[in-house]
């Protein structure tokens, strides 16, 4: 009898063992292996976050940036200057406020400005079609100090050559050349009479180096803000040579 008894006692604790082990059984079971946790950081939530980075608004505002140059940003102020003309001269943008401002990256040495300025009068047309409207033009260099085409000397023989009346800015550090994005000779930029920016991109619609286009996109964009009119292409990519930063 006693032998029958120390027998039942001693299930009694097995099963009680069991019983206490059971929840840490199930909470095992509960948690997700290393390959469910990898399918997980593969294929989840966590995924999908990146995706909407990646794909959904912030690479929105980026594209948007990136249209207007990777500086200034159509519909915003455009990055205020001050800066100094072959003349000897300051300009400052602000003080230009109330106005439409057209802004030409310039290198005299650069086939493409030889292309606008002397092969063709892009430019200075344009100086003479928007005279006494509230236009103003200025051309910007933003080559660096030693490279092709800078220097006071050789944008004043320049400005004397193409018979440009409109003022050439000296930009050697490439501080305002980097405020605005830009890339190429001619890059242009046109800001509205609010002082956001309006056009950013290639002057016209021909990329040779040689013939003008049919299209001038900154005179089309000038046209408009005269006339009242929202900017219908207010980015192009623009062509030409390279700034020399």
């Amino acid at each position: 009898m006693a032998k029958n008894l120390l027998k039942s006692m001693a299930a009694g604790v097995v099963a009680l063992a069991f019983v206490g082990a059971t929840p840490a059984l199930a909470q095992n079971a509960a948690q997700p292996t290393g390959k469910d946790k990898e399918v997980h950081g593969k294929d989840g939530a966590h995924k999908k976050d990146g995706e909407h980075k990646k794909d959904g608004e912030h690479k929105k505002d980026g594209e948007k940036k990136a249209a207007a140059g990777d500086g200034a940003v159509i519909g915003q102020p455009a990055p205020a200057f001050k800066l100094t003309g072959v003349d000897g001269k300051e300009v400052s943008l602000s003080a230009y406020k109330g106005k439409i401002v057209v802004l030409e990256w310039f290198n005299p040495e650069c086939p493409y400005i030889v292309k606008h300025h002397k092969i063709n009068t892009t430019f200075n047309d344009m100086a003479k079609k928007y005279a006494g409207k509230d236009v103003v033009m200025l051309a910007i260099n933003s080559n660096a100090d030693g490279k092709p085409g800078s220097g006071k000397d050789v944008n004043a023989k320049a400005a004397k050559d193409f018979k440009i009346e409109y003022p050439i800015l000296l930009d050697p550090k490439g501080e305002v050349g980097k405020a605005y994005g830009a890339k190429t000779t001619p890059h242009c930029f046109v800001i509205a009479k609010d002082g956001t920016l309006a056009y950013a991109g290639a002057i016209d619609d021909d990329k040779s180096a040689e013939t003008a286009g049919k299209t001038n996109y900154v005179v089309k964009a000038v046209d408009e803000l005269l006339a009242g009119s929202s900017v219908s292409t207010a980015t192009t990519k623009p062509y030409g040579c390279s700034v020399k930063y």
